[in-house]
């Protein structure tokens, strides 16, 4: 390749016909990149204008699953669409801790745990990888506000970026050996992202040993010598610094062009390794219903459900002659958040159609918008139930309140007022503030569902699935129970925003703290209820545990769970961890009055904390504490386990 050639190669370009496109080299046989958004499906991407695709629940849909197998289902579905539109690389998975739940982009996230993190996105690469497409993990590191992205300053100490911030990006390169990496917009203690040498090429590239590229978020490269000389490999989405300029920096002396050299290796490595050098298989369609019932089944399995005072779910069709289906998402359906990670659904099922359906057609649904309040508070009083659907929608570019519109919420209060047998359906794509939470009986928090929203939800509040989903990240009471409570925090001043909370992130800030909030991390209701026994922690060689227990489903209805596991370390002399902290789940099915024993397996490194001193991971002497239960408050199981 002549040194122009390989320029050419390592940044995107941009014309009437083509976006997020890397060009190929037909001497040499070197494909053309596409590269496709896909935290929630396949977004926009490099084949000319974006085309429709399989809707899926938003990420942190996905997250309130807990179940890394359908994390992988759900990064295989999305890479088979993304192949089938013409495209070898997904932008996918986003796997920034949801720092504040305000954060614009929690939603197409997985929630604010590191260990729950990791395991969905070692899960959801593999499933992507599996397929032959290319895996794009993103943003690395510390991308958790949308406010002042492109220019913030996070200063964040160094066993916080260990230990909160970098685990999933660590686990997916050591665990799920993702093909690329995605630096991200802001600055780190200093240095943007793009071109932070002690990120990109001693963490990443040299202590994780990762072997793929970086690319850049769009326009986040701010330099030519630096970024080339960090660790970035590919410039995107055009060459603004990786085009001419850095062939003047080559031809100056500035960049060696092994440097050039070792950029595009990467890249071509990972493309080889993967099958997208020589002849390509004839795209296949897409299964549009096939994939549909996958995004209809992710969906049903992730929806959390938050209160069913006097079991008024599941509703009965046979008692129920009239429903007032209420609110701004019941009158139509939300298939996703806003911004780059937006699909275009290839169908999309509204609530009243989903209701409709699941009860035969035989009840009548006055379907309302709820502007009108007092229109809403009659047809309220007629029916045997109210359902209201209310929510946000949430997209990149902007954070956000976690208050739901005043109107939304002075509907709620006067409808269930009115009727007092409501249901409260949440589309919403984080944590949501509830003054109301005393008033109704019965919350579903429902997420994005993605293109089966009516179908899904109606499965969950007919009762023809049993809810699941635990919440990935905490609810708070109020406002000020966030780190938004404290600009220096968040969202900075903005040209700076210090992570002086270090380790105290969503539950684990709650618990240190002793803030009660409105719903824990971990926390979601059955229509059946589980029992937890029989727990036994065994020590094994080289600071490993063994971990048994029993659990039993005691109600009269087939039901999932999620068991987990948390520690609490014992005192550090370099600063205590939180109080309580996940190191392991599992989500199990079982029948009426079925029992199954959980075998939950710990390494060293769930042991472990980040020595400053050492910058090195280490584990205390003394006893551990291990609590099993089905939410990080409640806990009925507790041992102790000592370590030497």
């Amino acid at each position: 390749m002549s040194i122009d050639e390989k320029i050419a190669q390592l940044h995107g370009f941009r014309d009437k016909d083509h976006y997020r496109v890397v060009p190929g080299l037909e001497r040499l046989g070197i494909p053309e990149l596409h590269v496709t958004n896909g935290p929630a499906g396949v977004g926009p991407g490099g084949a000319g204008s974006q085309k429709p695709a399989t809707a899926l629940p938003a990420p942190i849909a996905l997250a309130a699953s807990w179940d890394p197998e359908l994390a992988r289902l759900y990064g295989r579905v999305a890479a088979e669409e993304t192949r089938a539109l013409d495209s070898n690389l997904l932008e996918s998975p986003d796997i920034n801790i949801a720092r504040v739940p305000q954060g614009g982009r929690v939603f197409e996230s997985y929630g604010e745990d590191p260990w729950l993190i990791s395991r969905l996105t070692v899960a959801n690469i593999e499933g992507i990888q599996s397929t032959g497409m290319i895996a794009n993990v993103k943003h690395y590191l510390a991308n958790n506000q949308e406010t002042d992205r492109g220019t913030i300053n996070e200063i964040i100490a160094e066993r916080p970026l260990r230990e909160i911030y970098m685990p999933a990006f660590e686990a997916a390169v050591k665990e799920a050996h993702v093909a690329s990496l995605m630096c991200a917009y802001p600055r780190v203690n200093g240095d943007f992202n793009c071109e932070n040498r002690p990120l990109l090429t001693d963490v990443l590239k040299r202590e994780w040993g990762f072997d793929g590229f970086v690319t850049s978020d769009f326009g986040a490269v701010h330099s030519t010598v630096p970024s080339a000389l960090a660790g970035l490999d590919l410039e995107l989405p055009t060459g603004i610094y990786f085009g001419d300029e850095l062939r003047k920096a080559v031809d100056a002396g500035k960049v060696p062009v092994a440097t050039i050299d070792e950029m595009l290796m990467r890249r071509f490595a990972k493309m080889m390794e993967l099958g997208w050098f020589g002849r390509q298989p004839a795209p296949k369609p897409i299964p549009v219903l096939a994939n549909g019932a996958i995004s209809r089944a992710i969906a049903t399995q992730s929806m959390v459900l938050l209160k069913n005072d006097g079991q008024l779910l599941p509703l009965d069709r046979d008692r129920i002659k009239k429903i007032a289906l209420i609110g701004p998402y019941a009158v139509r359906q939300m298939t996703g958040g806003g911004g780059s990670s937006h699909v275009i659904p290839l169908y999309s099922v509204a609530p009243v159609d989903g209701l409709d359906y699941a009860l035969l057609s035989q009840t009548k649904i006055l379907l309302l918008d709820g502007n009108d309040i007092d229109e809403a508070v009659n047809a309220a009083k007629s029916a045997d139930v109210a359902i209201l659907m209310v929510g946000d929608d949430e997209g990149e570019d902007h954070d956000h309140g976690i208050d739901l519109p005043e109107r939304q919420n002075r509907l709620i209060a006067a409808v269930a007022a009115a009727n007092p047998k409501t249901v409260v359906v949440l589309k919403s794509g984080s944590a949501v503030i509830m003054p109301w939470v005393d008033q109704v009986p019965a919350i579903l928090e429902a997420w994005y569902p993605g293109e089966e929203d009516g179908n899904a939800v109606a499965d969950i509040l007919m009762g023809k699935v049993n809810p699941s989903g635990k919440l990935p990240l905490t609810f708070p009471r109020a406002t000020s129970d966030t780190l938004a409570a404290t600009p220096d925090r968040f969202p900075g001043n903005g040209t700076t925003v210090h992570y002086s909370e270090g380790l105290e992130v969503g539950y684990r800030a709650f618990q240190a703290h002793k803030v009660e909030p409105l719903f824990p991390f971990g926390f979601g209701l059955s229509y059946t209820q589980f029992q937890f026994s029989n727990l036994k922690a065994i020590p094994g060689p080289n600071h490993t545990a063994s971990v048994s227990f029993t659990v039993t489903n005691n109600g009269v209805r087939a039901g999932a769970d999620v068991a987990q596991l948390y520690l609490t370390y014992p005192s550090i002399p370099e600063g205590n961890e939180p109080p309580r902290q996940l190191r392991g789940f599992q989500k199990l099915t079982l029948k009426p009055h079925e029992s199954q024993t959980v075998r939950l397996t710990l390494n060293a490194r769930s042991f472990s904390f980040w020595s400053d001193a050492a910058h090195a991971w280490q584990v205390p002497a003394g006893a551990f504490h291990i609590f099993v239960g089905n939410s990080s408050v409640d806990t009925p199981l507790e041992t102790n386990l000592v370590l030497p």
